[in-house]
């Protein structure tokens, strides 16, 4: 019963496409400083329940440009990976498809960027920070 239990702890969970609706802002508690400010300032995209991504770039609170797209899932894996299929030209941050990192009671979607290289995505919803 404690190994179970143990394992059930630190497990991690398997993620269905219902998983990844939501709202996601740039999780500044990998790197942080004016960078990952700076990165968290001017992206963030949501998944709705239509399988659509909106991805946007913006200034603050005020959104600047949106890329739309679609999204499904793969189901080769014993979790769901997030696939995204975007019109082109896109932004060079969807350019691939992210990487889950799964952890006990969430996860986190890494996008590579040729630009920045790893931006890390958790959901949440954006609020206002100062990035003095």
């Amino acid at each position: 019963m404690f190994l179970s239990s143990l394992k059930w702890i630190l497990g991690k969970p398997n993620l269905e496409k219902d998983d990844y609706y939501g709202q996601y802002i740039v999780d500044r508690s990998y790197f942080s400083g004016k960078q990952a400010d700076w990165q968290y300032n001017h992206f963030r995209f949501e998944i709705k329940n239509n399988d659509s991504i909106y991805f946007y770039v913006t200034e603050k609170e005020k959104i600047i440009q949106t890329y739309v797209g679609k999204i499904s899932v793969t189901e080769n894996y014993v979790s769901e990976h997030l696939l995204i299929n975007m019109p082109q030209p896109t932004h060079h941050i969807l350019s691939s498809n992210p990487t889950t990192y799964r952890h006990r009671w969430d996860f986190h979607l890494v996008f590579y960027s040729p630009k920045f290289n790893n931006l890390y995505f958790k959901k949440g919803e954006w609020e206002t920070i100062d990035s003095n």
